[in-house]
């Protein structure tokens, strides 16, 4: 399929100076917590003046509709469409939606709305006005990510992701007195629209790093970047993948919340650019047999006031502080159920299955290691592997958080970096624990972990739970094509 695309310039004000420093982030705002309650969100100081900026602005450059998204518990943009005149109603008192759009509005294989049911209260859904963006690719259309509040209580909905992260995030940041910025390795792949029934098929060959692949995919990459920029993601480098179609661009550190946002907002980005080019971008972990998955590596750092990465001692083992080693045996400790969190679908573990592309189905740790799960990649630098491209970023990043902290409070020990490549010791006899081997088990170990599990308290869990056993329970009830191929004629 030909992806040509004509060459054209954005409209509306040119895109924000981009290539910034870890310091420059530090100097930006931290995220605070949302406001407690309802009312305290739609009264908050200085909110109505920037209602009536945004509307400004609206008027001023066009915009005819907005989109006001929250996010599920497994990722996906939810929310509502308004038409830009009343765009200063809806900012300042919010929108409500069933509480069943925290899953997606979705039943479970019983026929019962996951989470919540038809006759459960509505959220009430308000705009998080630093994030109004309006959307390259059609500028007559805007969006502003929305934080939800329980509207029988007045006060935050547990079963929101996006504001459970602010919460993670500020406590972390309050009881260690540094600020944690984090990035994440976006893998996904370009496939070709396929009829009904037919095996999907990558736009390019799976060759790794090899820049006439990449070349293959020029136009549809320039549109990411463009669309990317004009919404503000720092975008640095990139590279094709080992798999086909597979392509990775990332963009700069930044806090936790913002990471996730951007984290949203790329996949939006290239959802948008597809439906241009005719493709389909696929954030499936693993579309192909023998070929590498979609990972979602997280890279993440802490660093003083000063900008001092607290994580990093030269001469530490791996060149890791002690602070970092204990982080680092968090992560390992809680390790089995983290990846229900990080890899939250059925799919997520043939990534597992299929050996020999360096997917992290071990528990260990290394410098430089790209078969163990935890790489320090830098000085005081952390790359965690083990989360794949379905994950819920919001999710992930709150997960994560929780498990190192835990270690930096009981001084967990990792034990020293391993050194040599997992299959060969595998090979040679050494024993290495292994992660869960399908989603059923992974969520057992989530139910046991409480540590992981209070990065999503009440309802957010219970919801996450129902959802992914019936994804689970739905997959052990299904008859696949290699069920039949292998079992239709087992006897005469």
């Amino acid at each position: 399929m030909a992806i040509g695309v004509e060459d054209r310039k954005l409209e509306g004000p040119p895109p924000p100076m981009f290539g910034g420093t870890a310091e420059q982030v530090l100097s930006t705002p931290r995220i605070e917590p949302p406001p407690a309650t309802l009312e305290e969100a739609r009264n908050r100081p200085g909110r109505a003046e920037q209602i009536e900026q945004l509307a400004g602005r609206i008027e001023a450059e066009g915009i005819k509709y907005v989109f006001f998204q929250q996010v599920s518990v497994t990722g996906r943009v939810m929310g509502k469409g308004v038409v830009s005149t009343f765009f200063p109603q809806v900012a300042k008192r919010g929108y409500q939606l069933v509480y069943g759009a925290t899953a997606n509005l979705f039943t479970d294989r019983l026929g019962h709305y996951i989470g919540f049911g038809p006759e459960e209260s509505e959220l009430a859904a308000v705009a998080d006005l630093d994030t109004f963006a309006v959307l390259p690719w059609d500028r007559r259309v805007a969006r502003v990510y929305c934080d939800c509040y329980d509207t029988e209580t007045g006060e935050l909905l547990d079963a929101d992701p996006r504001q459970n992260l602010k919460r993670i995030a500020r406590e972390f940041e309050q009881e260690l007195g540094y600020q944690f910025l984090i990035g994440i390795e976006p893998e996904m792949m370009w496939l070709k629209r396929s009829e009904d029934g037919e095996s999907p098929e990558g736009v390019t060959k799976p060759y790794c790093y090899h820049i006439h692949q990449f070349e293959e995919l020029r136009p549809v990459l320039l549109d990411v970047v463009e669309y990317g920029q004009a919404l503000g993601l720092d975008m640095s480098y990139g590279d094709h993948e080992d798999a086909p179609g597979q392509l990775e661009l990332n963009f700069r550190f930044d806090r936790p919340v913002r990471t996730a946002d951007n984290i949203t907002t790329y996949r939006q980005v290239c959802a948008a650019v597809a439906r241009r080019h005719g493709l389909l971008a696929s954030f499936m972990p693993k579309p192909f047999t023998g070929v590498s998955a979609n990972g979602h590596h997280h890279h993440f750092t802490l660093v003083g006031d000063d900008g001092v990465n607290v994580f990093h001692d030269p001469d530490g083992p791996a060149r890791l502080s002690e602070l970092g080693r204990h982080f680092l045996g968090g992560m390992l400790e809680h390790f089995p159920a983290l990846m229900c969190v990080c890899n939250p679908t059925v799919n997520s573990y043939v990534r597992m299955w299929d050996t020999g592309f360096w997917a992290p189905i071990y528990k260990n740790w290394g410098w430089q290691n790209r078969t163990t799960t935890v790489r320090v990649a830098a000085g005081g630098r952390f790359e965690y592997r083990g989360v794949d491209s379905s994950c819920n970023p919001y999710l992930s990043v709150a997960a994560l958080l929780r498990a190192g902290l835990d270690g930096v409070r009981r001084k967990l020990d990792p034990g020293p970096p391993q050194q040599a490549n997992t299959y060969d010791l595998l090979q040679a006899g050494e024993e290495i624990e292994k992660v869960p081997d399908s989603l059923g088990a992974a969520l057992d170990a989530l139910a046991r972990d409480e540590v992981v599990r209070s990065a999503l308290p009440g309802r957010l869990y219970r919801v996450f739970h129902h959802y992914k056993r019936d994804e689970w329970e739905r997959y052990l009830a299904s008859v696949t094509d290699w069920e039949r191929e292998e079992y239709l004629e087992v006897l005469p």
